[in-house]
């Protein structure tokens, strides 16, 4: 009787087909579930790909808009030394911008024709 005994116990501690396949489908379906997210985070996350990408073409963007400033600046410093040290220079763009003139001299002002187009 300790055979019988034996026997059932060990049909009950061993589970079902059903079971053993409902736990694999559980375990795929939670792995599966795992590396979806997984991937999601890797791909839109802090640090993510999307992140990545996106400040690479910010930092292309701001390293043109310094190559810019420090290229106006250097035009500006060169402006800046005509205007200290050439007085031809000063003159005449004070006689352009601003319609100065000598003694004696007389500005003329150009006005262009207008098209009737």
């Amino acid at each position: 009787m300790s055979s019988r005994v034996q026997r059932s116990r060990r049909r009950k501690s061993t589970p079902s087909r059903a079971a053993t396949e409902f736990q694999r489908k559980f375990i795929r379906a939670f792995l599966l579930l795992i590396g979806i997210t997984l991937v999601i985070i890797f791909i839109f996350g802090d640090h993510g790909v999307y992140q990545l990408v996106r400040l690479k073409q910010e930092r292309k963007v701001t390293q043109a808009a310094i190559t810019q400033l420090r290229e106006e600046r250097k035009q500006l410093e060169d402006e800046k030394y005509k205007l200290e040290t050439d007085l031809d220079y000063t003159e005449q763009l004070a006689r352009e911008r601003y319609r100065m003139a000598k003694k004696g001299e007389k500005v003329f002002k150009v006005i262009p024709k207008e098209d009737d187009n």
